[in-house]
């Protein structure tokens, strides 16, 4: 299962660099600057499956064993994530046209929301019917709850801004994505450690 998984997070995550094509009339330097709405999506789409492939290992790191149940949730992730690179490609479409920039931009948003959601879902399972391996003694059973509710938000938000601002929304999906993937507390508390003065 986590083999298969890992491989469909691959997948869909290279399917991101497809969407990213020179398009003329103009000169090779202005058709590779002209392309930018690409790039921006690309990082964005990519930061975000990244996310959810972190989040998924972390949670099949953990995992005794599966059900059927439990399989298909999981396909259900693997389902919107694949499903990413095309509202990615849309969005792109729609930054270098401004033509559908609301619905392509409330699209993305649902995608990205649908994510999330379907990732909390499995975990959610896994704890009820304890999947998960217990943890030893003095540890504590991984999670990303306290991402969970924060992230919810600021999508429904950010969906609801898109459909007044769609470019304000990329914008501040570039900002979830980046939260989702950067360790802020562990870099901080590495610099800390680094700068504290030995004993």
């Amino acid at each position: 299962m986590e083999g298969f998984s890992d491989g469909v997070f691959g997948f869909a995550i290279t399917l991101l660099v497809l969407d990213i094509a020179l398009r003329p009339p103009g000169t090779p330097l202005q058709q590779v600057l002209h392309a930018w709405p690409a790039y921006l999506a690309y990082v964005i789409s990519f930061l975000t499956i990244g996310g959810a492939w972190l989040q998924h290992t972390a949670l099949t790191d953990q995992l005794a064993q599966t059900d059927p149940l439990f399989l298909r949730l999981n396909l259900l992730v693997l389902l919107v994530v694949v499903f990413l690179p095309f509202p990615t490609q849309l969005v792109a479409d729609a930054l270098r046209s401004a033509s559908g920039e609301r619905v392509y931009a409330t699209m993305y948003g649902l995608t990205l929301l649908a994510i999330r959601l379907l990732g909390a879902a499995l975990d959610a399972y896994a704890r009820h019917e304890h999947l998960y391996s217990p943890p030893k003694e003095g540890e504590e059973l991984h999670t990303n709850q306290r991402k969970f509710l924060p992230i919810v938000i600021a999508y429904v938000i950010t969906i609801l801004i898109g459909l007044a601002l769609p470019i304000l929304a990329i914008a501040l999906y570039f900002c979830i994505a980046v939260y989702l993937v950067v360790p802020f507390r562990e870099a901080a508390r590495v610099l800390i450690r680094r700068h504290s003065p030995r004993q």
